[in-house]
């Protein structure tokens, strides 16, 4: 499976970005996904998470509220809508998928690239 991420960028504390992540090679549906980031300095952690078939979400406790996890199974993307944006939120996110019903942990089967989100004041 190949997991493009797409969406990062530079955006002011307070703003809004939209991460995506499209899944090819791979039955998408067939995989419970997440959302997960790296800053400098700092071990890779877990944002959010989606069960394969999106009826269940969970969300570290520092973005609940703020980010909302999503996926289409039919387009084989999964989303992370992040609002009101704060400092501590800059890292690079990636996008994970692992051949069970739902996530767990911080380990994967398959990883894309990352894409860098940088908030900024």
């Amino acid at each position: 499976v190949q997991l493009v991420e797409s969406g990062g960028g530079l955006v002011q504390v307070g703003g809004s970005l939209r991460l995506s992540c499209a899944a090819s090679g791979g039955t998408f549906s067939s995989y419970a996904a997440a959302w997960l980031r790296q800053a400098p300095g700092k071990e890779r952690e877990f944002v959010a998470s989606i069960s394969r078939n999106g009826d269940a979400a969970y969300y570290r406790n520092s973005v609940k509220g703020r980010f909302t996890v999503s996926r289409d199974n039919a387009k084989d993307a999964m989303y992370l809508q992040m609002n009101n944006l704060k400092h501590e939120d800059t890292a690079v996110y990636y996008c994970a998928v692992r051949s069970a019903a739902t996530w767990i942990g911080v380990n994967g089967d398959y990883w894309g690239q990352g894409t860098q989100v940088t908030v900024s004041s």
